[in-house]
């Protein structure tokens, strides 16, 4: 369970109804398959030692004697086995027979739930021993004490569902959304193995459907209707889980206090049977529905800031990447919404001594196309009086070099912004938010930064999903893959010897695809550096190697702490999935901590 991990599985055994010795020869050989998997915990169907629709028989004591018998056997069996075993069974209970569950492990009956409510003994005999019964019984693991398991929400991190639904016309796809919802509102994972096959079928259909959702998403689901015993599983994440709980007030814990039942787990390291997005913030993985969605947030946001601010011109730097591309069209859309003219948007151009040729002629065309106002404004003679008036020598490419060149650019755009009764609009994404790759004072700053709740990665999405969605001429299409294409670069340095872009941002700071991976699960989660670098090496496996992941998973903390100042006074700007880095209203961190202790694990991670 390093890190958090668990595995779970769900076995859907084929019984045969009343025959015990049968079943447990299917039961026992899919314990078999989860032992040799290294699952943690076994889900099987309801009554899965008799079958559940067994009727009548249910009231036979030859049936309960045999089901009790074959449970003892079970356990046994399960002496040199790895995983906590959920069985159900009939159990007799003063004069009542009800469903139940035994929690079995490792040659050990540790207790018996009741599917419902049950006005019961705390203790019950069964299999020969005298174990712990009731509605109020949390299993938990003595290595990892967040693995607790029940039958009942309560305390549980994870939550078992042995089931026995008939099938009908679209129960699957309510079953699925069912166990969603629940286990975000929980949050919590959610393991249900429905009965299936082998069961009669006199009056209903039993389809064998196997779930396993956690904290709104559904992990794992297996196939219906198979002719034969099933097996499944995949690995959930309890830190996840956990992270979700510390965000939910009041806490999570139960009024009701639970009876705690320990269980033991060797800790093993395998590989992840997990799929791993590598863009954490979008849900589902890339939809145009959530990039549109996306969109309309910052649209949205934008109008309103119009609206409060009863300015008459939008003015935004242009400069041919991606992050003015976005901003300006986003102004663009929220003036169509506003009913306001293109014309009241003002585009500047503000050459300097990094510009290349491709990037200059793609702002204007840009600008041309979307049929906005647009103005050149070079800015090298203003800078060079600058560095005239500091006594810096020009020829020192260094960051007073760069940075007087962010500085210049948007005192233009401030004081226009004045002169015109006018917003600027900021270009300056999540990611960069996130590293401090901005200037202090200079393109950190603007009157609305309509891009900072949009990390890069996405931002390259949104331009694709625009070019072709129809809501700006086919002209742009074309504009906007030529800028989607072109390196990232602040154009602070000079070209190099073709004219083409002399400094890469991502040579610098390193992969944005990986950043803004780190930052999702570090903000979002509070995963430790450890568990983000497998994490990591689990979705990037056939790009990045886990060096490669280290080296810029250091960059991050180091950047990440150190430039927390930037982000204490940033613009306002509308967050628009998961994570604000807004000190508002998003994270809350002081300027002068030190990320010694994420560095030293990083370190020492191996």
């Amino acid at each position: 369970m390093k890190h958090g991990f668990t595995r779970l599985a769900v076995g859907v055994p084929r019984v045969t109804l009343a025959d015990c010795q049968r079943n447990l020869e299917e039961i026992t050989s899919l314990i078999d398959q989860a032992h040799v998997a290294e699952v943690d915990i076994l889900t099987l169907p309801k009554l899965a030692l008799t079958g559940y629709t067994c009727g009548d028989l249910f009231l036979q004591s030859t049936l309960l004697d045999s089901a009790e018998a074959t449970l003892k056997s079970l356990i046994h069996y399960t002496r040199d086995r790895r995983p906590l075993v959920a069985v159900g069974l009939p159990i007799k209970v003063g004069f009542q027979t009800i469903p139940a569950v035994a929690f079995v492990s490792r040659g050990q009956l540790l207790g018996v739930m009741p599917h419902t409510a049950f006005t019961s003994p705390v203790e019950i005999s069964l299999a020969g021993q005298v174990v712990p019964f009731g509605t109020d019984l949390l299993f938990q693991c003595e290595t990892y004490l967040p693995l607790t398991v029940s039958l009942t929400s309560g305390n549980a991190t994870i939550i078992l569902q042995p089931e026995a639904e008939i099938e009908l016309v679209g129960s699957a796809a309510l079953r699925r959304q069912r166990l969603s919802v629940q286990s975000a509102d929980t949050p919590s994972v959610i393991v249900y193995a429905g009965a299936g096959m082998g069961e009669s079928s006199t009056d209903a259909t039993f389809a064998g459907h196997g779930l396993i959702a956690e904290n709104g998403k559904v992990l794992l689901e297996t196939e219906c209707f198979l002719s034969e015993s099933s097996f499944s599983f995949c690995d959930v994440d309890l830190e996840l889980v956990q992270s979700e709980r510390l965000r939910r007030q009041p806490s999570h814990d139960s009024e009701n206090p639970s009876r705690c039942i320990s269980f033991a787990l060797s800790d093993t390291t395998r590989p992840l049977k997990r799929i791993i997005s590598t863009i954490p913030f979008l849900p589902d993985g890339v939809q145009d529905t959530h990039l549109a969605e996306i969109f309309s947030i910052q649209t949205a946001a934008l109008r309103r800031r119009f609206e409060a601010a009863n300015s008459k011109t939008a003015v935004i730097g242009i400069s041919g990447g991606l992050d003015s591309t976005l901003a300006l069209l986003v102004t663009v859309g929220a003036f169509d919404c506003m009913g306001k003219s293109r014309s009241d948007i003002l585009g500047i151009t503000m050459p300097g001594f990094g510009t290349t040729d491709q990037t200059h002629q793609n702002a204007i065309r840009l600008m041309t196309a979307l049929g906005i106002s647009q103005r050149e404004i070079p800015i090298a003679k203003s800078v060079l009086q600058h560095f005239a008036d500091i006594g810096h020598d020009p020829h020192i490419h260094d960051i007073t070099y760069e940075n007087a060149q962010a500085r210049e650019r948007t005192q233009i755009l401030m004081d226009l912004a004045n002169k015109e009764n006018g917003l600027v609009i900021g270009t300056g994404n999540l990611s960069e938010a996130a590293l401090g790759w901005s200037t202090y004072g200079g393109d950190h700053l603007s009157m609305y930064a309509v891009n900072y709740g949009v990390p890069k990665t996405v931002v390259r999405l949104m331009a694709a999903f625009l070019a072709k969605s129809g809501t700006f001429p086919d002209a742009v299409a074309d504009i906007l893959q030529d800028i989607a294409n072109t390196p990232i670069s602040p154009e602070l340095l000079p070209p190099d010897a073709d004219g083409k872009v002399g400094q890469r941002t991502e040579d610098i700071v390193g992969p944005y695809i990986l950043h803004d991976f780190f930052l999702y699960y570090v903000v979002r989660h509070g995963f430790s550096p450890a568990k983000i670098a497998r994490l990591a090496e689990a979705a990037f496996h056939d790009q990045f190697d886990l060096p490669t992941i280290r080296k810029w998973l250091t960059v991050f903390y180091r950047r990440f702490f150190t430039q927390q100042f930037k982000r204490s006074c940033m613009p306002d700007g509308p967050q628009v999935g998961p994570i604000s880095l807004s000190p508002r209203g998003g994270w809350q961190m002081p300027s002068d901590a030190l990320a010694t202790a994420w560095l030293k694990e990083l370190e020492d991670f191996r």
